[in-house]
């Protein structure tokens, strides 16, 4: 049986984390809260050692990519627990500025109306500046899908760059018309 060379590395267990397999649910909980994955069919996780190690219970070419993703998974939710996740978002335009009102996010966008996002549950968001957001969590597909649906609000346009853009993401403007 041969796996992806991800599925085949094992997962190291840190300290203060501990993991629990019942009925294909695989429960991870630490010091920053508690998360689960259900496995798939035809994938089993072994806990042995402070490792977890993911096999395929086949030799089917879906299994063999499902125990990489799985691992991938599993290593997501080891991290989440430990560290947690966050992103970072940057407010780019005259007058554009984001304000924490309890565990709802205000921004002023442009729009005739300022724009309430409600954090949701496991979400965190913090403002070190008006022109920066920061949205933590536990859950790393949670964290991302959040800071996507706050970018979709006024995503950056090709001309002048102005909108709601990653920390990390590099915009390519684009040239204006000449006569």
């Amino acid at each position: 049986m041969m796996l992806s060379r991800m599925a085949r590395r094992p997962l190291e267990i840190q300290k203060g984390i501990d993991v629990a397999i019942s009925q294909g649910i695989v429960n991870v909980k630490g010091q920053k809260g508690q998360l689960q994955h259900r496995l798939p069919k035809g994938i089993d996780v072994l806990v042995e050692e402070g490792h977890i190690q993911v096999k395929a219970l086949g030799n089917a070419p879906n299994l063999r990519v499902l125990a990489g993703t799985t691992r991938a998974l599993l290593n997501n939710l080891l991290i989440g627990v430990s560290k947690g996740y966050e992103r970072k978002l940057i407010l780019v335009g005259v007058g554009y500025r984001a304000q924490l009102q309890g565990d709802s996010l205000n921004l002023a966008l442009g729009f005739s109306h300022p724009v309430t996002y409600k954090a949701p549950q496991g979400i965190s968001f913090e403002a070190p500046s008006q022109t920066e957001i920061l949205v933590k969590g536990i859950d790393k597909q949670l964290v991302g899908q959040v800071a996507a649906d706050i970018r979709a609000f006024r995503p950056p346009e090709p001309y002048k760059g102005k909108g709601i853009r990653y920390a990390d993401e590099k915009i390519v403007l684009k040239e204006t018309k000449k006569k």
